[in-house]
């Protein structure tokens, strides 16, 4: 059994080694992406003061400092944290899926849990630039994906995102299936599209997988 790290996976390697097959269009990409929420003042204001430090220096950053300037606050502001589910950042992660088994650092995870990650939900990766970086960014998360697919104890979607440099893409995996959202540009106006997908995952994770309605 061979043993490879999520960063020498890409979307072609991903296909022929474990049958998936992307699609163009999802219903459950386009709920995710056309849930309404109203954001409130503060959630504005503070998006707005965080998308100025972007567009001031956010092209020169590097990875640390767009995680923990630009990425993880837009997370932690959409309240995704309670008593069932948590954000967990830099957690090792793996399994065995098919003949090989996948590994590596993940950047960022929704998962049930306080402390720890448990079931995991969600998955994201960020890069700094373009594809400079070593791998691709969608075969990297949809790698992940597949991770937290297989430790899951019940069969749902799994949801993720990878984020290059000012540029998000959303991501949906469905059994064998997975779909891959617009880019959405986190300098203009999407930016509020970007935190309504973010805070409409909690929305999702509660109702969808943890039976939780509210």
């Amino acid at each position: 059994m061979q043993t490879i790290n999520f960063r020498n996976w890409d979307l072609d390697k991903l296909e022929q080694a474990f049958g998936l097959k992307q699609i163009w269009e999802s219903p459950l990409l386009a709920a995710w992406e056309n849930e309404k929420i109203e954001l409130n003042a503060f959630e504005i204001q503070t998006l707005t003061n965080l998308q100025k430090s972007l567009i001031r220096g956010g092209r020169a950053w590097n990875e640390v400092e767009l995680e923990n300037k630009f990425i993880s606050p837009m997370i932690m502001t959409a309240d995704i944290d309670d008593e069932q589910i948590g954000y967990f950042l830099e957690r090792p992660f793996s399994a065995i899926v098919g003949d090989y088994e996948l590994s590596g650092i993940v950047d960022g995870v929704i998962a049930t849990g306080i402390r720890n990650p448990q079931e995991p939900y969600f998955c994201f990766h960020e890069y700094k630039r373009s594809l400079e970086n070593q791998g691709t960014p969608d075969g990297q998360v949809l790698a992940a994906m597949l991770v937290a697919q297989t430790k899951n104890q019940h069969p749902h979607p799994i949801y993720g995102l990878f984020v290059v440099g000012l540029t998000w893409n959303f991501v949906i995996l469905n059994e064998l299936e997975y779909c891959i959202s617009k880019s959405y540009n986190a300098d203009d106006e999407e930016i509020f599209t970007i935190f309504t997908m973010l805070k409409t995952l909690k929305k999702i994770i509660k109702s969808h997988t943890l039976n939780i309605h509210f």
